[in-house]
């Protein structure tokens, strides 16, 4: 392979783990697949030492850096996938808005959306090969410079998430500006949410095109809403991406796993079951087998042990995991964390968390 050849989405190195994509599938591996959301992260020193030499969307925008914040984690863990790093909030950078990301702030919109008539400063149709185009050659690189370690998972943000970013301006404890949007401004509001959609839709096709092979969709503020919120402005919008996507897709005889994450969403496990995904995300507020139960087996499950369980010691970290383990059973089951690590969280506990997850579902699989 010549030099030039590395960042082409073609000739990619055969893949040696696919335990997490038959896992996806609802197959039983040999082992239970584990990787964690933020596994590319501040816990680790080699991933700091990198992200203090420029500005965060920098980072973001150099596809060499993302490729090797990726594989980082590679490096100390038998994680058996990898999730490209990037950030939500590229997609309304791309629609035309101005993301700052400040120390101790956090994200921060310099002149967020506060009425419907600023719908009009957005992009209206984004062309993602031109604004975007940098994710997409992080995704190849990776694909390349991952050798078939383990599979890649590309992401993005569901439109909910991203249209309270833009309304609020950021972080916020109650995203009361945003839900206002909801119930004052019910048609603006379902205009912004296609908007987004339309943008996503290209997005993840591209990013399966880069060599993506699995995408996951973060509905991270679906607790913000009530089930009745959360089944107008947000499921719609999310079984709307999952039915464009997996369509496209099929036209070109690909099928990629997809996963959908909605945070504190445990109200609406049984329509998330129904939404065209083949994963869905569990945080740490959702009993095991009541989630078995309740998705009736329609899809795998993905999840759910609290990242605070990280602070534990070891050996508990073990009897933690393995009573996770018993309640989800090992098929059709990826584990995870319940959100993502957290910066000060000690990486020798995430190794233990890996561990136990292989070591353990080894022998239930055996057993059976």
């Amino acid at each position: 392979m010549s030099k030039n050849d590395v960042f082409l989405p073609k000739d990619f190195p055969e893949l040696k783990n696919d335990t997490f994509l038959r896992a996806a599938r609802g197959e039983e591996p040999e082992h239970v697949p584990v990787w964690c959301m933020r596994q590319a992260g501040r816990y680790l020193p080699e991933f700091r030492e990198i992200r203090a030499k420029k500005g965060f969307f920098d980072t973001c925008r150099s596809p060499e850096d993302c490729c090797e914040l990726t594989l980082q984690p590679l490096r100390r863990f038998p994680f058996d996938a990898s999730i490209i790093f990037s950030d939500i909030l590229v997609i309304p950078q791309a629609m035309g808005m101005d993301v700052q990301m400040l120390t101790g702030k956090g994200p921060t919109f310099t002149d967020p959306l506060k009425e419907p008539e600023d719908l009009q400063r957005l992009k209206a149709n984004v062309d993602v090969n031109k604004e975007l185009d940098y994710v997409f050659k992080a995704i190849t690189l990776t694909r390349h410079k991952i050798e078939g370690k383990v599979p890649l998972i590309g992401f993005t943000g569901a439109p909910w998430t991203l249209m309270s970013y833009m309304i609020e301006g950021g972080g916020s404890t109650t995203y009361s500006k945003a839900k206002r949007w909801l119930y004052r401004h019910p048609e603006s509001s379902h205009m912004l949410l296609k908007m987004l959609t339309d943008v996503i839709v290209e997005y993840l096709l591209g990013q399966v095109a880069a060599g993506a092979q699995a995408l996951q969709v973060f509905e991270s503020h679906a607790g913000i809403l009530g089930p009745v919120e959360f089944k107008e402005f947000s499921l719609p919008y999310l079984r709307d991406i999952a039915r464009r996507v997996k369509d496209r897709l099929k036209e070109k005889g690909q099928d990629v796993p997809m996963i959908v994450f909605a945070k504190d969403a445990h109200y609406a496990l049984e329509e998330l079951s129904e939404s065209h995904y083949e994963v869905v995300g569990l945080d740490w507020t959702i009993d095991p087998r009541s989630a078995r139960e309740r998705t009736g087996g329609k899809v795998s499950l993905q999840g759910n042990m609290d990242p605070c369980a990280l602070y534990a010691p070891k050996e508990l970290i073990s009897d933690i995991v393995k009573k996770m383990l018993e309640g989800f059973g090992t098929r059709g089951y990826i584990a995870n964390l319940g959100h993502g690590l957290y910066p000060d969280m000690d990486p020798e506990n995430v190794a233990a968390f890996v561990d136990a997850v292989h070591q353990h579902s080894k022998l239930t699989v055996k057993k059976a």
